[in-house]
């Protein structure tokens, strides 16, 4: 064996994942000179990080094509075999997923090690796990738990699972009082808790056992170690860290707590468990294989007392460490003093610990590892996966490509969100609209409604555009502005007012922020009487998809349910006179966004309890559906084009096919299923959806995971390169109510 691929995460990225890969990576580069060593790491921003030369390859975390190119790069550099490190956070796609598609490609054996083993996983969690597993040659734990938790839940073969321990650095068993002085804390006590800082850590127990600990010992000090967790900040900054501020004050121990707020290297770490008399992990539940900094602590020889999650039991056992129930401070401060109390006690423990541990340091740990990958060369030698990597490959789960706002961003500036683009770049000379602000604070609503952790803010922005586009003196939205900022009209289309209502609409209907709706609601207000004076069938399904959006949240009132009953009693009238027995349409033509319509009846109906309604929109929508499916080319979609469009009795206008009439469609079917729970709607939104990814006429994808944008469509030769805000937008919608919908069907199933 001459070279190892090692994939995680990396230093100097700064989580327990990148600091173990690169642990394991070195080690094994000591003890084997002869291997070498390379790594893959993961990228969670796109700047990545100022690697060390050992990383020669970088995967995006969120670009599933990034995880094909690992493999291929893997493959082509005769790389031995590959060691990962699996954590379901570190990988993009449901679940951690993405890194499937790159395990599926690979040549080589593959040695995992789980970092995480849930005991009650949930479908996905536990599809992934499964075949992860089955892709892999060996699997490797930390624990004896984690084995056990392999075979019970999970039905893994024991003869595939090699349990190594943690790595921990190599270091010699002196005084606490060897570094105190380093961190200003000579003659004290200390007691120390490390790790990423968030509330399932209960470090407000130890300070609520602290009172009684100073009673009797009056110079201890509590060293709380660690930068507060990035998605705690991202959400709740440092709350949690001011309320064990706050409580230590109440209960008049703020001098004996340190805090210190940062990240910290190992070797401060190891300093500071050096300088620790006592390690305490007060974590609130037992569903933890492993611990890292535990790990240390022990190896380092030091006294611990834990609460009794999995990895403490098993790794504090016949007398390694001290254990004390969930979320009892009370038990938690008589540990603490017996201990201190009892000095031959507690170094006798440090003592066991110590010993226990000498398995643990790195270059005993590379060995074993080492022996788990010399096994699974053999083993792929002579029983060879590749019987199941091809029923994955022919049986895979359709994923949904990762949500990147990358060009919605870049097209977005202090004004608003630019029209076109010139391929990539925003074009200045065409200005704004208000139909695509509009379609833009839909697509904040639904990315809020998704994951209210995801940071993006610009929905203030577009918000802001439609306030501004609003013309008091017409009751009218104005559409097109100058790069200038300049309005060129008076009053905008129909289409553009009806499209501002479905957006504010949505925004009162979903947003989870109190804000928006605020500003939306005064808006919505003012401008819903205005629909009422259009003459455009579009305007009026658009009004009608916000006023029931409207409705879902502020149902009873009466002016809203006034107007929906007029814009339907419209649509039924159309209906009647247009409706032929091969044409079951409003109109004498078909032209864009035409799914608008059915799908405004649909929801209407649904939530009017009118079943004619319905059942005249469900008839429209599966005529459409049809009307728009290749017959003898695999049934992908086929949009009607915007050149020449479809007039009863003419031809249908192959191209040029337009995004967002797969977005309608997609939307119309989704509340189709949603209202109906007929599969069948589920199944046209999903093979709609792939019109974007290449099930075309051309074969050929319109959306560009490279920058999140989508192209402006497809020419009877060729794809539209250009990326403008209506189609990026079409497939930003589609993606984001994809996406809900699977929530909610995975929300009801549990």
């Amino acid at each position: 064996m001459k070279r190892i691929g090692f994939i995680g995460n990396y230093a100097p990225r700064q989580c327990g994942i990148a600091t173990f890969t690169t642990d394991l990576c070195e080690s094994v580069s000591v003890e084997y000179p002869e291997i070498t060593c390379i790594a893959i790491p993961v990228n969670d921003i796109e700047a990545g990080y100022a690697y060390p030369s050992r990383v020669r390859f970088e995967i995006s975390e969120k670009d599933i094509n990034s995880y094909y190119r690992a493999a291929d790069f893997l493959n082509i550099n005769n790389v031995d075999l590959v060691s990962l490190q699996f954590e379901y956070g570190i990988f993009g796609g449901k679940a951690g997923g993405h890194v499937l598609a790159l395990l599926r490609d690979l040549r080589m054996p593959i040695v995992t090690t789980l970092h995480t083993i849930l005991k009650t996983p949930d479908e996905d969690q536990k599809s992934v796990l499964e075949q992860l597993v089955a892709l892999s040659d060996r699997v490797v734990v930390m624990s004896e738990h984690g084995a056990e938790m392999l075979t019970q839940v999970y039905n893994i073969n024991s003869e595939k699972i090699d349990i190594i321990p943690h790595g921990i650095p190599d270091v010699p068993f002196f005084d606490p009082s060897f570094h105190k002085d380093i961190f200003g804390v000579e003659g004290k006590i200390v007691l120390m808790s490390f790790g990423l800082i968030s509330q399932n850590k209960g470090l407000e127990n130890v300070i609520l056992a602290l009172p009684e600990i100073v009673k009797h010992f009056p110079n201890v000090v509590y060293l709380i170690i660690g930068a507060t967790h990035p998605q705690v900040i991202r959400n709740e900054g440092e709350a949690y860290r001011i309320s064990l501020q706050l409580l230590a004050k109440e209960h008049k121990v703020e001098k004996n707590v340190i805090f210190y707020n940062k990240f910290i290297s190992q070797t401060e770490l190891m300093e500071f468990i050096g300088a620790t008399d006592i390690y305490i992990t007060p974590y609130l539940e037992p569903n933890q294989t492993v611990s890292g900094t535990l790990a240390y602590t022990l190896g380092a020889g030091k006294a611990i007392i834990s609460t009794p999650y999995w990895y403490a039991e098993e790794i504090l056992a016949e007398g390694r460490g001290v254990l004390v129930p969930f979320r009892d401070h009370g038990a938690l401060s008589h540990e603490v003093i017996n201990l201190l109390r009892n000095e031959s006690d507690r170094h006798a423990m440090r003592k066991k610990a110590y010993i226990y541990a000498r398995n643990m340091v790195w270059s005993e740990v590379s060995k074993r590892y080492m022996e788990s990958f010399q096994r699974a060369r053999k083993e792929k030698r002579y029983f060879s996966s590749q019987g199941l990597v091809k029923k994955y490959r022919q049986t895979p789960t359709a994923e949904l490509p990762s949500l990147n706002l990358n060009h919605l961003s870049h097209m977005t500036d202090d004004t608003g969100l630019l029209q076109h683009a010139f391929f990539t770049l925003p074009n200045y000379n065409e200005g704004y609209t208000t139909d695509d602000n509009a379609r833009a604070l839909i697509v904040c609503t639904l990315i809020e409604e998704l994951d209210s952790e995801i940071v993006f803010n610009l929905g203030y922005r577009y918000l802001a555009f439609l306030w501004y586009a609003y013309n008091q003196k017409t009751k009218r939205f104005r559409n097109f502005m100058d790069y200038q900022r300049n309005w060129l009209e008076e009053s905008g289309s129909e289409d553009s007012h009806g499209r501002a209502l479905l957006a504010l609409g949505t925004v009162l209907g979903r947003a989870i922020s109190p804000k928006l709706p605020t500003i939306a609601g005064r808006l919505f207000e003012e401008a819903l009487p205005s629909i009422l004076t259009t003459k455009s069938p579009r305007a009026w399904a658009f009004g009608l998809l916000g006023i029931n959006e409207y409705l879902k949240r502020f149902s009873g009132d009466r002016r809203a349910e006034n107007a929906r009953e007029e814009l339907t009693g419209r649509f039924f009238t159309l209906y009647k006179e247009n409706r032929k027995q091969d044409w079951p349409w409003f109109e004498q033509e078909l032209s864009y966004c035409n799914a608008s319509i059915p799908h405004a009846l649909i929801v209407s109906g649904s939530s009017m309890m009118n079943q004619e309604l319905m059942q005249i929109g469900f008839d429209s929508l599966h005529w459409l559906l049809d009307l728009q499916q290749a017959k003898a080319e695999g049934g992908h979609f086929i949009p009607i084009g915007t050149n020449g469009f479809y007039a009863r009795g003419g031809q249908i206008a192959r191209f040029d096919q337009q995004p967002v009439e797969a977005q309608t469609m997609i939307s119309a079917c989704l509340d189709s299923f949603r209202i109906t729970k007929e599969v069948v709607w589920k199944n046209e939104a999903q093979r709609i959806f792939e019109w974007y990814l290449g099930r075309n006429d051309l074969k050929v994808s319109l959306y560009d995971p490279s920058t999140g944008g989508c192209r402006d469509g497809l020419h009877q030769d060729r794809v539209n390169e250009n990326q403008g805000a209506e189609s990026t937008l079409a497939f930003l919608q589609s993606n984001l109510e994809m996406r809900l919908l699977e929530n909610h069907s995975r929300s009801l199933s549990t």
